[in-house]
C-alpha cells in the first residue's frame, strides 16, 4: 500500500483538516474489509444523489438508517426470534448463498448534504440525499452604486424618484 506525507497539505492551509482526515480513511487498510453489502451510489440530479444497499433477507424493521453530523450511517441486525430452526420447522440447506450477517456501512457526507428519504424494495435499501445549502451561504450579487459628488444630485434622485411613484 502507498502512503502519503499530508505534511505540505498542513503547512499551506488553514481549515483543511477534514480534507486530510477523509484521505486517511480513504487510504487506510480499513477500505478493504468493507465489501458486504455491496451499494451502488448514484448521482440523481444536480445537487441529489442515491445510495442503494443491496439487503436481501432484511425486513425494514430490521435496517436502521441515521445521519449523525456529516456521516450517513446503515446498520441491520437480524431479528433473534428464528434460532436455526424456524417456527414451523426444521429446515434442512443444501447452500446458503444469501448472507444474513449483521453489517453497519458509514458514508461520510458533505457539509449541507440531508437524507431526504429512504425505501426498501426488492431487496434494496434505497437512501435519497439532497444538498441544501442555507440562504446565507448563497452567492449574492451586490450592487454596486455610482460616485455621490454633491448633496443637489442626491436631492434632485430623491425627487425623480417620488415623482415616479406617484
Amino acid at each position: 500500500m502507498r502512503t502519503f506525507d499530508l505534511a505540505p497539505l498542513y503547512r499551506a492551509t488553514v481549515g483543511f483538516d477534514q480534507v486530510a482526515n477523509l484521505m486517511d480513511r480513504v487510504l487506510s487498510n480499513d477500505v478493504g474489509n468493507q465489501s458486504y453489502p455491496p451499494y451502488n451510489i448514484e448521482k440523481t440530479g444536480e445537487d441529489a444523489w442515491r445510495i442503494s444497499v443491496a439487503v436481501a433477507g432484511f425486513s425494514p424493521e430490521e435496517l436502521t438508517v441515521e445521519q449523525r453530523e456529516n456521516a450517513l450511517v446503515i446498520s441491520a441486525r437480524k431479528s433473534e426470534e428464528k434460532s436455526g430452526k424456524e417456527a414451523e420447522g426444521e429446515r434442512v440447506w443444501l447452500h446458503r448463498g444469501i448472507a444474513n450477517r449483521a453489517f453497519e456501512r458509514r458514508f461520510t457526507l458533505a457539509d449541507h448534504v440531508n437524507v431526504t428519504g429512504a425505501s426498501h424494495e426488492h431487496g434494496l435499501l434505497n437512501v435519497d440525499l439532497v444538498r441544501q445549502v442555507p440562504e446565507a451561504l448563497k452567492p449574492r450579487r451586490i450592487a454596486i452604486a455610482g460616485p455621490k459628488s454633491t448633496g443637489e444630485t442626491v436631492e434632485a434622485e430623491a425627487v425623480e424618484e417620488a415623482a415616479s411613484v406617484n
